[in-house]
């Protein structure tokens, strides 16, 4: 269950508030031009195929494009993964372990490459404007390397905010994350992006 949260990381250094627009795409893209910083709550579903729960967290996130990044998990587990622009740090509280792996590599392809990476985001994913479902203009994004760890990622914008983030993986699971309390660029710590290890604990990895 915590390798699964941890994985969770590669989800979303997640994006928010875009200028209005016409469609899903253009708030996309506006997002990608506009946003430099952000800070958000967060609460995250892992559903099965049949829709039903299999796991629930939530936190808080802070993110500086492009590639770094803090995520807190503060339930049901304590854990921190950050993203200093060079290396992806993830710190598990009740096992004093850390995991480090170069942020090209983490990142590659993933959802977070879609909201904290560079512009250059149809060069990675193919991108289709889905229409209007319940109150959220719905866009998918679908990888186009193989290596990717997710089938898709669908991103839900009420007018100008984007909402809500469904990534479907190869095992027919949804992880589900609805964003609150936007902050668009706000003044962010440089030291929010620096790790380093606990004394004591185990590192693996580079």
């Amino acid at each position: 269950m915590k390798f699964r949260l941890s994985l969770l990381l590669l989800v979303s250094c997640a994006g928010f508030s875009t200028a209005a627009s016409a469609s899903s795409l253009d708030a996309l893209r506006s997002f990608l031009r506009d946003t430099h910083t952000a800070r958000a709550q967060f609460s995250q579903m892992v559903v099965d195929k049949k829709m039903t729960s299999v796991q629930q967290a939530s936190g808080t996130m802070e993110f500086a494009r492009p590639g770094r990044f803090r995520w807190v998990y503060q339930k049901p587990y304590e854990q921190l993964i950050v993203g200093d622009g060079h290396k992806l740090w993830m710190y598990d509280a009740d096992l004093n372990q850390v995991t480090v792996r170069k942020l090209d590599q983490a990142i590659g392809a993933s959802p977070a490459a879609l909201l904290a990476g560079s512009n250059e985001i149809e060069k990675n994913f193919d991108l289709k404007d889905l229409g209007r479902r319940g109150s959220q203009d719905w866009l998918e994004a679908i990888p186009k390397g193989k290596e990717s760890s997710f089938e898709s990622v669908r991103m839900g914008f009420n007018g100008d905010i984007l909402e809500t983030m469904e990534l479907r993986d190869h095992f027919g699971q949804t992880t589900v994350i609805r964003f609150s309390s936007v902050e668009r660029n706000p003044k962010l710590s440089p030291n929010a992006f620096k790790f380093t290890p606990p004394k004591g604990a185990d590192v693996i990895g580079e």
